[in-house]
């Protein structure tokens, strides 16, 4: 007879060791869920809050750097999240210097794409026609900048030497040269940066063509400013300001007041005195002849070349109606009657 070999018996675990490897795999597995749960929710945004942050990220800052600016200013959740995500993502070497609009309603993945695309936070500031300087000066305050900046860019002792102003009479304030436009900005954007572009762009209309236009006119640079100006205030059509620079300019000829009520609300303005036609100073065009001392805002292309240029007709009036048409008329009778029939609520009738 043949003998096969007893089996031997198969070793067995023990159940204590089983039990305890068991444990160890749920709580590692637990753990690991937990983690994850505690980085996605360190993905999500802050709050709610969208007011936007301005954030510089500096040339050549590291991953480091970047988490730590963004967790310190509220931007995000946690800075070893935000770095986990990036190299998750193998965007490290593609964060791009510059500044950025963040808000805490941002999520992580916003911000890294933000940030990876360069799109940096550019913002603008639209200086409208027309504009007084205190008017200029309150869009800058409502831009977000501070009124010490803002006073410093509006201070004529700023731009000694720049060209748009060889015709400023010293001691007058920029009032007239401040060139109406939209400009970019960003957190670096000053307000003496906007002022600076927009005496280029008035530099570029004060052409020599212009200039001799306005000496063709018996006016200087500044005169030829300062009746566009005035201009500017009293039509908006490109039409109605050359024939309303043609009034202007036939009754500064003919030694008569030039008539206008907006100089004389100027100078109430200035004086802090309620708008008024009667209030009496230098700019009340009703009372003095000639023009006023300075601008009384900022001008536009159109009232500049209207000055220029003037239209070939011979009014002597001209009055706004409540529409906002001009009427022209060359005698006080016809002026008189354009106002009974067109001009009830601007004129007080």
């Amino acid at each position: 007879m043949r003998y096969s070999a007893k089996p031997e018996p198969r070793k067995r675990w023990p159940r204590r060791l089983v039990m305890i490897l068991a444990i160890g795999l749920v709580l590692v597995v637990g753990a690991t869920f937990a983690v994850r749960q505690v980085y996605y929710s360190k993905l999500q945004p802050v709050s709610s809050n969208q007011i936007a942050k301005f954030i510089t990220v500096e040339q050549g800052s590291s991953v480091d750097t970047i988490a730590n600016q963004l967790e310190k200013a509220g931007l995000i959740r946690s800075a070893w999240a935000f770095k986990l995500y990036v190299s998750s993502k193998q965007v490290r070497s593609d964060l791009q210097a510059g500044t950025y609009s963040l808000s805490p309603s941002q999520t992580v993945e916003q911000i890294v794409a933000q940030l990876t695309h360069g799109k940096i936070a550019t913002d603008k500031i639209t200086l409208l026609p027309g504009q007084r300087i205190d008017q200029i000066k309150q869009t800058f305050l409502n831009a977000g900048y501070a009124e010490a900046d803002v006073n410093k860019a509006l201070d004529p002792a700023q731009y000694v030497g720049n060209s748009a102003l060889v015709d400023k009479p010293a001691g007058a304030s920029l009032e007239g040269y401040i060139y109406p436009d939209t400009f970019e900005k960003d957190a670096n954007t000053t307000p003496t940066d906007i002022v600076t572009q927009s005496l280029a762009l008035m530099e570029k209309q004060l052409t020599p063509d212009l200039r001799a236009a306005f000496a063709n006119q018996g006016l200087s640079t500044y005169q030829g400013i300062v009746l566009a100006s005035m201009v500017e205030q009293e039509a908006s059509k490109t039409a109605d300001r050359q024939q309303v620079a043609q009034v202007f300019l036939t009754r500064l000829h003919q030694n008569m007041t030039l008539g206008s009520d907006v100089t004389a609300f100027y100078g109430a303005m200035l004086a802090g005195q309620a708008k008024s036609t009667s209030y009496d100073s230098a700019y009340n065009t009703l009372i003095y002849k000639g023009l006023p001392p300075t601008p009384i805002s900022n001008v536009s292309a159109t009232s500049l070349q209207a000055v220029g240029h003037p239209a070939t007709t011979d009014w002597l009036y001209f009055v706004a109606g409540d529409d906002g048409t001009v009427h022209f008329s060359k005698t006080y009778e016809e002026h008189q009657q354009l106002i009974d029939q067109y001009c009830h609520k601007l004129c007080g009738n």
